[in-house]
């Protein structure tokens, strides 16, 4: 399909993750396998430990350079994303109490608007209400 781009980067990442669970569950059973403090398993679990870290350390960089290294985000659509997020309405709580905060945020979530559309139509955004809803506060 033209224009199709295949997460092939991602899926191999995922294979990766697959394999290394594998491993550290090997290397549980191998771990069970010691008698008296000696444990025969050592070279296999050492082996299963490495394999890990190699395949692990290959998969970020390939990750990194073929995948991440390049994407920028477009900040005005973060930040469009953001301001429309429901979870703001966790800053009002302090200062307006959380039944009244939760009542805020069921409404902007059945209207489909923002925390502080619906402050201003309710009359109730102030100077402390931007200040709460401040994402810099909530970092």
């Amino acid at each position: 399909m033209p224009g199709k781009v295949n997460p092939a980067i991602l899926e191999m990442v995922h294979m990766i993750c697959c394999r290394i669970i594998g491993n550290e569950a090997a290397m549980a059973a191998a771990g069970t396998a010691g008698q008296l403090e000696i444990n025969v398993m050592m070279p296999f679990m050492a082996y299963s430990l490495l394999e890990s870290i190699e395949l692990l350390s290959n998969g970020i960089h390939t990750l990194v350079s073929k995948c991440v290294y390049g994407i920028e985000a477009k900040e005005e659509n973060c930040r469009n994303w953001m301001m429309s997020s429901l979870s703001f309405v966790t800053g009002l709580s302090p200062s307006m109490g959380y039944d009244m905060a939760s009542q805020i945020g069921m409404q902007a979530d059945e209207q489909n608007k923002t925390i502080k559309e619906v402050l201003e139509e309710l009359g109730l955004y102030s100077q402390e209400a931007a200040e709460a809803l401040d994402p810099k506060k909530f970092v």
